[in-house]
């Protein structure tokens, strides 16, 4: 009931004519690929594929180096759901002075989850150790300063996995389109001022 009520309001929006985009990888994975069995079929790009094109075409173009190691964490539902690896990584790659760094084995295909596409993060826990906790151990053993990824229940899960370990002082967790946004050197806008009617 509530995908149709999506989809009649997206189709409102003539959303079948233009692009969706979305930094959310759930949001991808079932606009894309499970709205179409409800008459809802849009183009859904993610925001990583979309902001390396954008690269690729030169219209953005990292100029300011960022320093730092950096490990980026695979969604689940960008990553083993819909196969997008690539183009976060190619993102990264791109600027200057970051060290783009892997899990050994658990990464691309082979990432282990962060628990929230299983709502874990509303769960208490079950076990010896949260499935957040031990990514975040994984992640935090590269060395890395900053945790790259491209979901914001990924951010959420591994920031509080950080909490965990006492390392939210000294790791940053950051989603990917907010390290390029630091390689990139915006223009000033001039700001036109609105006449007085």
């Amino acid at each position: 009931m509530l995908a149709e009520q999506n989809i009649e309001t997206l189709n409102g929006y003539e959303a079948s004519k233009k692009t969706i985009i979305t930094a959310c990888p759930h949001c991808f994975n079932i606009l894309g690929n499970e709205y179409g069995d409800f008459g809802g079929n849009y183009d859904v790009v993610h925001h990583s594929d979309f902001l390396n094109g954008l690269l690729v075409a030169g219209k953005l173009v990292p100029s300011k180096p960022v320093k730092g190691k950096v490990v980026y964490h695979d969604s689940c539902y960008l990553g083993r759901y819909n196969q997008v690896y690539d183009s976060p990584r190619q993102i990264l790659e791109s600027i200057d002075g970051l060290e783009l760094t892997e899990v050994p084995y658990w990464n691309r295909n082979k990432g282990l989850c962060c628990g929230a596409g299983g709502a874990q993060m509303f769960m208490e826990e079950q076990g010896p150790e949260r499935v957040n906790n031990k990514r975040t151990l994984q992640l935090l053993d590269t060395g890395a300063t900053t945790i790259a990824s491209g979901c914001p229940f990924c951010m959420t899960m591994l920031t509080d996995g950080l909490k965990d370990q006492e390392k939210e002082e000294q790791i940053g967790q950051r989603d990917i389109a907010e390290i390029l946004a630091d390689a990139i050197e915006l223009e000033e806008v001039e700001e036109t001022p609105v006449a007085a009617e």
